[in-house]
């Protein structure tokens, strides 16, 4: 890869992921630069960076991904997800740049069991899914030369996670009540950096919308459940509806994507997401 690639938001989950993937692949052109160098909300700064570095790409992992805490913090939600994309958006622009931005699932009601499509209508049901979806807009409208990245259910050895919440609570607990009636599919987040490096080499000029998470459907109990049997916890699950456990947001019922458009534009094979479960247990055990 001759391309100088900026990673903004390199603190996160999938920040770390980029980097435990770039080292393995020995890619030496990527940049990580720390939060206050690239605060996605101070476009002044941002320019300087994108000055002195000169992306290539920019791959934007920044993200306010509190879903609960968003209904109270919509501002800030907003400002992150929509108006920090935009700045990049815009900035990607006037550098000749293409930009890589990681949106969600949540942009979706998930009220049909159908396997959603890019062309399926966006309808969030929480304010998170609304200011993710608005920086969609706001990168469409201000940037031709994108790939938009919807993934689900991220979790990594890295950062806080389902896998790793449920890990920590199988250490403390010898049952716990896990939600049956959310289903989707749970990405992992070395998986998705992998892919990205994966676009970048391709120097593919298919802009636009992709879905991208493991393959297969699973509820959030099933996950739960693999990830006790995998590490070989012996905790008891129990499967709860949604309305036992009422939470600020909204989730939506079935988020499961369609990833037929990613995998025939760049001609790759998803992993199935037990077996990716699997290595990520194996992971987080040799840390």
């Amino acid at each position: 890869m001759d391309n100088t690639i900026l990673v903004i938001g390199a603190g996160g989950q999938l920040g770390h992921c980029l980097k435990d993937v770039a080292k393995a692949n020995r890619i030496t052109n990527i940049i990580f630069p720390e939060e206050g160098a690239a605060n996605i909300l101070d476009l002044a700064s941002l320019h300087e960076l994108f000055t002195e570095i000169k992306p290539t790409y920019v791959i934007n992992c920044a993200a306010y991904t509190a879903v609960d805490k968003a209904e109270d913090e919509k501002d800030l939600a907003t400002a992150v997800n929509a108006t920090g994309a935009k700045n990049l958006a815009v900035l990607c622009n006037e550098f000749n740049a293409v930009l890589i931005h990681i949106s969600t699932d949540f942009v979706f009601e998930g009220n049909i069991v159908k396997l959603l499509t890019e062309e399926d209508t966006s309808q969030p049901i929480n304010v998170y899914g609304l200011t993710k979806l608005d920086g969609e807009r706001r990168i469409t409208e201000n940037l031709k030369a994108y790939f938009i990245l919807r993934t689900s259910w991220l979790y990594s050895e890295h950062g806080n996670n389902f896998t790793k919440t449920m890990l920590k609570l199988g250490t403390e607990r010898d049952e716990l009540n896990i939600i049956a009636d959310q289903v989707g599919t749970p990405t992992y987040a070395v998986d998705l950096a992998t892919v990205i490096f994966h676009i970048i080499a391709s120097n593919s000029k298919e802009y636009g919308i992709y879905h991208y998470s493991n393959e297969g459907v699973t509820s959030w109990f099933d996950f739960a459940k693999a990830i006790f049997e995998i590490s070989k916890v012996p905790v008891k699950v129990n499967p709860i509806p949604t309305s036992a456990y009422p939470t600020k947001a909204k989730r939506p019922h079935f988020s499961v994507m369609d990833k037929n458009k990613i995998k025939s534009t760049f001609n790759i094979d998803i992993p199935y997401w037990r077996n990716s479960l699997e290595k990520c247990i194996t992971a987080i055990n040799n840390n």
